[in-house]
């Protein structure tokens, strides 16, 4: 059970941004920075894939909109990774099966997406185009942050980890009545507009 910790981690990260765990874990490897990442993570054709990804996500990330797209499109991608990348990790130890490591850091993944694809809408309800920048830049730096920090330590890494996604999740619960607010104020524009109801009438409760 000892690589639950990092695989845990890794899946958190993955959730926000898979590729750069990829493309960090395949650098700290491929260096020699640490013994614990996988061959399979190392390979000349798995960073360069990585870095042009995390690339065109560090764009998409930061514009108001295109950032929830991206979201939307990354929402099986990023858990599968989160699994594969957990599943390398324990047949790299051998102290835990493949399989149940590969559930652990794919559902982890999963809720993690699922609270930065919340997190993003909500902000996207702003009329400034900042916030999404800071976001994702912060969002960069905390995954490079906790998965250098949990190849050294993985239970503290762990723990942050787990505190940030209770964090993230009471956020999105938080802002869940804003955000269906201003979708809904949305259609209703769209259909004055299109001339579906009276300007300034209520749309039909959701």
């Amino acid at each position: 059970m000892s690589v639950l910790p990092l695989v845990f981690t890794s899946g958190w990260a993955s959730g926000v941004n898979a590729y750069a765990v990829v493309l960090l874990l395949g650098v700290l490897g491929a260096t020699g920075a640490s013994d614990q990442v996988p061959d399979a993570l190392q390979r000349p054709d798995v960073l360069i894939a990585a870095g042009v990804l995390f690339l065109c996500e560090a764009v998409a990330d930061k514009i108001p909109y295109v950032d929830s797209a991206w979201d939307a499109v990354h929402t099986v991608i990023r858990p599968v990774a989160g699994a594969v990348v957990g599943a390398l990790l324990a047949g790299q130890s051998g102290s835990l099966s493949d399989l149940a490591a590969g559930a652990v850091g794919g559902s982890t993944a999963l809720v993690s997406h699922l609270v930065k694809a919340g997190t993003r809408a909500a902000i996207n309800t702003s009329p400034e185009p900042a916030s999404n920048f800071v976001m994702s830049t912060v969002e960069d730096l905390g995954v490079a942050g906790i998965v250098v920090f949990a190849l050294f330590h993985p239970l503290a890494a762990a723990i942050i980890a787990a505190v940030l996604l209770g964090l993230g999740i009471a956020l999105v619960a938080f802002f869940w009545t804003r955000i269906r607010r201003y979708w809904r104020r949305r259609r209703q524009r769209r259909a004055e507009k299109s001339g579906a109801w009276p300007e300034g009438a209520r749309p039909p409760s959701a």
